[in-house]
């Protein structure tokens, strides 16, 4: 019996107008009264406008979100936390389509990869649902004289701010969200200016499923005045910050002024190694989608393609077979494999990248062009392989953010393993081979926070995954993460008498 085809995606009534902050429960105007163009990177088309939020607006929202963690919200017992959150998901499935085609519309993505996105968010809602038993007390031995007890007891932080990135935004927010919700805290999103509207949708089904006024707000704007605003502002106890690791240096000076908490997830120029041995069939589609998937817009991806040299030859032909066969267009259209790149200021960066490969040496095995005809009012360009790339090339070494691979070649584990961590970042790799042993030395040997073997880019949010080295500290998914938004106290108690 054949499986139904998904249904075709239609504009959602969302769009269009003008969008207010949501700050306390309310949509509310930015201060200045100023507005921004959001665009659909498929057509270059503006689909709506912005509250340009600023230093004030985050005031205000920051004040809102101190106001709701020591109000009715502290009091909220983890059962009735639970209890929201799947609410929540309840609701968000039943908008899920159009909360799919928001996310496709605003920053590409095609819609099966967005309606993926809110099948893991509800993975995602229920898992932080599980946790919020997380702030708990526990009793401690001491070796103290009298008779005094000792607990231990985790408390949520306060205020967080949680700093979206463009590429993925509907899933993105839940990083902050669901922890803050499950532990009792409140938050202050700040969405990327190039894609909100997802996230803008969603407070609506928040404060529908029952969210208090003032736990979750959202401040739209730009990155240098309210990002800005909220990574410095001392109301604020922890930041989440997904972005370039460039602004992550930033965000570390900002927060000096009340020593709030960190977490960072910064840029990547992650290894994927294919050894000899490995299945090609299978290592050949998924190392070309553990870069070419979300058009390149994801920061673990494994650009820096290893292939063992007695298999290159074989594997970069693969490759261009691979890519030729993917079809790039509007996101909208549920055929589509590759979808636009955010912006014009992005396709400009990614071409840069591009001619750069060329002039240094490296052989254009496939792609390299920005795809014109109907497709010309978007920021469209093709899956481009890079062959006998040399490491020390630019497009080795530094994060382009696009669907270019480059390939270099190998011989040994030991030499692989040199390269690969020849590298300022540290947040994702991957290892291609048959043999166990191989497995297990080579996915020890990559200094990442991340490493999958025989498949690429997969992410449980029960588990998660960080990084090292400038591509920044912190966890996201797990237990770990949760915990991350309490703080530990100690109570000595003297129960003489």
């Amino acid at each position: 019996m054949s499986t139904p085809a998904a249904p075709s995606p239609v504009r959602p009534a969302f769009l269009g107008g003008s969008k207010q902050l949501f700050i306390g429960g309310r949509w509310v105007a930015a201060a200045a009264g100023e507005e921004f163009d959001t665009v659909d990177p498929a057509s270059g088309q503006v689909i709506a406008r912005l509250a340009r939020g600023a230093a004030a607006d985050v005031d205000r929202a920051v004040v809102a979100a101190r106001a709701a963690f020591e109000g009715p919200w502290s009091r909220w017992t983890p059962l009735e936390r639970q209890r929201l959150l799947l609410r929540i998901d309840e609701l968000m499935l039943k908008h899920a389509e159009e909360l799919a085609s928001i996310e496709t519309t605003d920053m590409g993505a095609p819609i099966t990869r967005t309606r993926n996105t809110v099948k893991w968010i509800s993975q995602a809602i229920r898992f932080f649902a599980s946790c919020t038993g997380a702030a708990t007390t526990t009793t401690a031995s001491n070796s103290l004289p009298g008779n005094v007890m000792t607990l231990n007891h985790k408390a949520p932080l306060g205020v967080v701010g949680g700093i979206i990135p463009w590429n993925g935004p509907m899933g993105g927010q839940w990083w902050t969200i669901g922890p803050a919700l499950a532990t009792g805290c409140t938050c202050v999103i700040k969405p990327a200016e190039d894609a909100s509207l997802s996230i803008l949708r969603f407070a609506d089904i928040l404060a529908e499923a029952g969210v208090p006024d003032g736990v979750v707000n959202i401040v739209t704007g730009y990155g240098s005045e309210a990002g800005a605003a909220l990574a410095a502002h001392p109301g604020v106890d922890k930041i989440s910050f997904t972005g370039s690791t460039e602004t992550g240096r930033r965000i570390v000076q900002a927060s000096a002024g009340n020593l709030k908490r960190l977490q960072l997830e910064l840029g990547g120029k992650s290894p994927d190694i294919v050894f000899a041995d490995a299945d090609l069939d299978a290592a050949v589609p998924g190392a070309a989608m553990g870069v070419f998937a979300n058009s390149g817009q994801i920061c673990y991806s494994g650009t820096r393609l290893f292939v063992q040299r007695s298999v290159q030859k074989e594997f970069v032909e693969r490759l261009q077979r691979f890519s030729a066969g993917l079809k790039v267009g509007k996101g909208l259209d549920p055929g589509v494999d590759l979808g636009p790149l955010i912006s014009s200021r992005q396709l400009d960066r990614v071409m840069h990248y591009v001619k750069l490969g060329g002039e240094q040496g490296a052989r254009l095995a496939a792609g390299g062009r920005r795809l014109g005809g109907e497709l010309a009012g978007g920021y469209f360009v093709e899956p481009t392989v890079f062959a006998g790339v040399d490491q020390r090339m630019t497009i080795a070494r530094e994060e382009i953010f696009g669907p270019v691979i480059s390939v270099i070649p190998f011989d040994t584990v030991d030499e692989v393993l040199k390269m690969a961590n020849d590298t300022e970042y540290g947040l994702g790799g991957g290892v291609w081979t048959r043999h166990l042993a191989t497995a297990h030395q080579v996915s020890q040997g990559i200094r990442a926070g991340v490493v999958w073997v025989n498949c690429y880019g997969a992410v449980d949010p029960a588990v998660g995954f960080g990084g090292c080295k400038m591509s920044g500290y912190g966890w996201k998914g797990g237990l770990e993460h949760v915990e991350s938004f309490l703080y530990r106290k100690a109570v000595y108690m003297n129960i003489a008498g």
